[in-house]
């Protein structure tokens, strides 16, 4: 039996829960949580790339559950950051965009987590980072992204 300092699943733990205080962190000063930055920063990159997600779509970029993801859009709403408007082809899907408010604190709050990600992984070179993280986390290289914007059984920007 492993000693937990050397059991990789233990130690992640550790790590992830390091990572995640200081994000929550920096977070506080924004008014956000941690889950409302990411749907938040998901929903304004993908408004930035010409594209209105669905809130299923949005979901499955951003590695969400899709019911707690219509719960914390719901809540970024409320805060005037985001809107969600019916889709004309499919009254059961809601089409996403951030508000100018939202499109004013998505970039300013994406600065402070990549700030709070340089100084947690300072010690290890940005290139294995990565390539560690990719293969853990099975998210292809940036240019093959666009497999992660279009979900597996989602035609064009009517799926839900």
């Amino acid at each position: 039996m492993l000693h937990p300092s050397e059991s990789p699943g233990f130690l992640l733990w550790h790590a992830t829960l390091r990572w995640q205080r200081s994000i929550a962190q920096a977070l506080t000063p924004l008014d956000l949580t941690h889950v409302q930055f990411v749907l938040l920063a998901c929903t304004w990159w993908l408004n930035q790339q010409g594209r209105r997600p669905s809130q299923i779509v949005l979901a499955s970029f951003a590695g969400t559950d899709v019911k707690m993801t219509s719960q914390v859009l719901r809540s970024l709403e409320r805060k005037g950051l985001v809107e969600r408007d019916v889709d004309h082809a499919d009254s059961r899907a809601l089409r996403l965009r951030v508000t100018r408010r939202g499109a004013r604190l998505a970039p300013r709050a994406i600065a402070v987590v990549q700030r709070v990600d340089a100084e947690f992984f300072e010690e290890v070179p940005t290139a294995n980072a990565l390539r560690l993280l990719r293969r853990l986390a099975h998210v292809p290289e940036s240019d093959q992204a666009s497999r992660l914007e279009q979900p597996a059984g989602v035609t064009g920007e009517n799926g839900r």
